[in-house]
């Protein structure tokens, strides 16, 4: 039977088939050497032809021991399995750790086959180290020998570098999948302003860049990020100093293990409260770091943990050891003693050790057997080189089917041959986890999200909360249980907030500013007629012409729109003063048609009168035209009613006066111009003068007529319903042609102001003639210049009041004379101050 052997680095000697022994310095994930080395103290290497090498280390690791256990075990498995390498059996060495620099010359040595005995057949494999920093270095050394190398915890990113270490393989995830997923984690709880704490060393300080460049991808600032070192106060005087002055909830705490023991003792004496701390894997699972004075620290903590495997048989066999199965090994005593307390040699302060108890009474890291997470890593990476063996081992017609190369004979198996055949492994293990590698020697990611729950007593329970698995696409690799109980820090009973700056609201714009971090941004309020509908939008939009903001700017509203309505006090008084002109005129008429035999009603002609009376009720209705939502007809009735009923009004006024002219020519003598001025040309003269207004509308209303207009220019927050002109040419030429006949009417009336008659209608239109171009030289610039619907309300206001000056003007004195006068109603009185006239 042929014997392969492989090395397995850990940290303390222990010997086991191979007698040998090397004097190693490493502490689990630690990366700085020199800081390894003061660790140990009397180191002692003797010359090359020494057979044993002896040094003293001041500290022991259970874990790194349950690591050799389990590697142990692991072969044994695979050595008792008839099926996957028939005919061969896997050796080991193991190494202790204790000096880096002898750790590395340990891996040198197990290679050339130094110092070696029983184990003489050469090393085919080297499974290890627990530290990235010491991984890579044996790495830069064994690559040219292209003896492939198999981590089960070396997690630094920097390692999955093929141009640098191209034999290196692992089991344990690359840190850069860890970074990924806290980053996912912070993102989801919206965590944006976080503080970073690591330690010094190559996996510390690589995973702290990387996570850098990861959090800026994800919108997630970085707030501080300060070294610790065990032996600096300074730099944790900083460190304290920071935590208590940031204004950022989340703490990541990227260190391993040693570097966050050291840590927690010294911070938990300080009262930091408030605090979201996230941890990294290497020291997330370890619920030995727990006590009641750690409470207000590590209540609360999420972090990643390697997924939790069981492994038959291997807790039977961790807690079976004892020290008879390896008498001559010293270290396994000194784990005894220090595990039970007690002592092989005689000592007045403890016990003698009888090498007969039970490994299942103690409380530590090695005997901790519920779930194996690292261990399962130490499992795979054995198994991996096993199954690398066995392809390379297989022979089909003369040729290797994965290779398609000759057969290799199991005594001519190299390194080199293991480690191509290392690359293309693909495989099950027997408790169920599928192992393979990528192009950069890297196995799959998958991690659980712990939540530490501590209890009273200061002990934890560690929850599982969520999962990463990174052969999931980019957006779907991280998952939160559902209804699962999280416990956060700081006392919380939520999601603690994290973020330098509030989210902009909607109804606000996002502005970097560049004197702060990208997350410190501002938020300035959406400029006047624009709007933002998200969170953190960097532009406010312009609503449609047709909308205006609301009061947040959050989002458009229909502008309210504007018109002159019958509902609102200012239309609901002109349309009353409407129907009071209507009501008066109507009155009159009545008063008139009574009275129409009476001297003052004949004066000059009682048909004009009457006419006169009737455009007036067209004028007052007219103005309601103007009152309620524009209309396409409403809009093309109300300027040409106008118009033509002012038209109509303003002829009769000025037949009425041209009445009173001509009845003055002929009281003189041997004038006839009453003839030439009869009633036939009195309704000539009115129909005329009103035919022309009539075809001016006709004119305007075939060419441009007015038509309903939404006026969004003038008010920037509401619509303007109005009338538009369509032709302002021939809305001009309208008031042009009613001020033409007005100004007329004035000046005629002015000239028969004085005409000796006892009542001379005259004198009344002259007064309403002024009060009526009074009214319209006044209503331009009022009409021009007003707003929305008072520029409708200045129209009808004018519309009134010259209508109201003439109603009363020229008819409510005759009225009075006819009520309450009625003895000046007489052809007596009305002639009877009339003078003598000559020629």
């Amino acid at each position: 039977m042929t014997t392969v052997t492989f090395v397995f680095l850990t940290l303390f000697i222990w010997v086991l088939s191979c007698d040998t022994w090397l004097n190693l310095d490493q502490y689990e994930h630690y990366e700085e050497t020199k800081a390894f080395a003061a660790l140990c103290k009397n180191v002692a290497i003797h010359d090359n032809d020494s057979t044993k090498l002896t040094q003293t280390c001041d500290r022991r690791n259970d874990r790194e021991l349950k690591f050799a256990r389990t590697m142990i075990f692991t072969v044994e498995e695979i050595n008792r399995d008839a099926i996957l390498l028939p005919g061969v059996s896997l050796g080991y060495r193991v190494y202790n750790g204790c000096g880096s620099e002898n750790l590395i010359r340990a891996a040198v040595e197990a290679i050339s086959g130094e110092n070696s005995k029983s184990c003489s057949d050469q090393v085919q494999a080297l499974v290890g180290h627990s530290s990235s920093g010491v991984s890579g270095d044996i790495n830069l050394i064994l690559s040219s020998l292209s003896v492939p190398q198999v981590s089960h915890l070396s997690t630094c990113a920097c390692l999955s570098d093929r141009r640098l270490y191209p034999t290196f393989f692992r089991t344990v995830p690359s840190d850069r999948y860890q970074i990924s997923g806290l980053a996912q984690l912070m993102k989801y709880f919206d965590w944006r302003w976080v503080g970073v704490i690591y330690s010094i060393g190559m996996y510390s300080e690589e995973g702290t860049a990387d996570f850098v460049k990861e959090a800026k991808k994800e919108g997630i600032c970085i707030e501080y990020s300060l070294p610790y070192s065990q032996t600096s106060k300074k730099l944790f005087s900083v460190i304290l100093d920071t935590l208590l002055e940031s204004s950022s909830n989340v703490v990541l705490l990227f260190m391993s293990l040693s570097y966050a023991k050291s840590f927690l003792s010294e911070i938990e004496t300080y009262k930091i409260t408030g605090k979201q701390w996230i941890g990294t894997e290497s020291w997330i699972m370890q619920p030995d770091l727990a006590s009641a004075d750690r409470k207000h620290i590590l209540h609360g903590a999420m972090g990643f943990a390697l997924p939790q495997a069981s492994i038959p048989g291997l807790g039977e066999f961790l807690l079976g050891l004892k020290p008879s199965d390896e008498p001559q090994s010293a270290i396994i005593k000194a784990f005894w003693e220090e595990f039970f307390d007690c002592s092989y040699s005689r000592s007045n302060t403890s016990t003698m050790c009888t090498g007969a108890e039970d490994l299942r009474t103690v409380s530590n890291d090695y005997t901790d057997v519920a779930y194996f997470r690292e261990e399962n890593n130490v499992y795979k990476a054995v198994y991996s080189v096993a199954y690398a063996l066995h392809a390379l081992l297989q022979c089909q017609n003369g040729s290797n089917p994965t290779t398609g190369k000759p057969c290799v004979n199991k005594n001519e198996v190299q390194p080199k041959l293991v480690l191509e055949h290392i690359k293309y492994v693909n495989f099950t293990t027997k408790n169920g986890v599928k192992v393979l590698f990528d192009e950069y020697g890297q196995s799959v990611a998958l991690y659980d999200l712990v939540n530490w729950q501590m209890k009273e007593d200061g002990s934890a329970e560690v929850s599982i909360i969520g999962q990463y698995d990174a052969s999931f696409p980019k957006e779907e690799r991280f998952r939160l249980k559902e209804d699962v109980n999280i416990v956060w820090g700081g006392n919380s009973s939520e999601v603690p907030r994290s973020v330098c700056r509030e989210p902009c609201p909607p109804g606000t714009r996002k502005v970097i500013n560049k004197n702060k971090p990208v997350c410190c941004f501002d938020c300035f309020k959406c400029h006047e007629g624009t709007i933002s509908n998200q969170t953190n939008s960097p532009d406010c939009l312009l609503c449609p012409p047709e909308f205006w903001p609301n009061e947040n700017r959050d989002k458009c509203l229909p502008k309210p729109t504007e018109y002159l309505s019958y509902k609102e006090i200012m239309g609901a008084l002109l349309t009353a003063f409407s129907c009071i002109g209507v009501f008066l005129a109507l009155m009159i008429s009545v008063i008139f048609l009574t009275h129409k035999e009476t001297p003052i009603v004949r004066a000059n002609n009682s048909e004009l009168s009457f006419l006169l009376l009737f455009s007036l009720k067209l004028c007052f209705l007219c103005s309601l035209t103007f009152i309620g939502r524009p209309s396409e007809w409403s809009c093309m009735l109300r300027h040409t009613a106008f118009g033509i009923t002012f038209v109509l009004c303003i002829s009769c006024v000025l037949g009425k006066t041209l009445v009173v002219l001509m009845a003055f020519r002929a009281t003189l003598p041997s004038s006839n111009v009453m003839k030439w001025f009869g009633p036939v040309q009195q309704r000539l003269t009115v129909l005329i003068f009103t035919l022309i207004q009539v075809m001016i509308c006709i004119l305007w209303l075939t060419i441009t007529p007015p038509f309903p207009n939404m006026n969004i220019n003038y008010y920037k927050e509401k619509i303007i319903l109005e009338c538009a002109l369509g032709s302002a040419v021939a809305f001009w030429a309208v008031l042009g042609y009613i001020g033409l006949l007005a100004i007329l009417c004035f000046i005629l009336a002015f000239l028969a102001r004085k005409l000796p008659d006892s009542f001379n209608e005259a004198k009344l239109i002259t007064f309403s003639m002024l009060i009526f171009c009074a009214v319209w030289i006044t209503f331009i610039p009022a009409y021009v210049s007003s707003p929305g619907k008072f520029t409708v309300a200045v129209e009808i206001f004018a519309i009134l009041a010259s209508s109201f000056g003439l109603l009363v003007c020229i008819f409510v004195p005759k009225c009075y004379i006819i009520i309450f006068r009625p003895e000046q109603n007489s052809k007596k009185h009305l002639m009877g101050k009339i003078p003598p006239r000559t020629i």
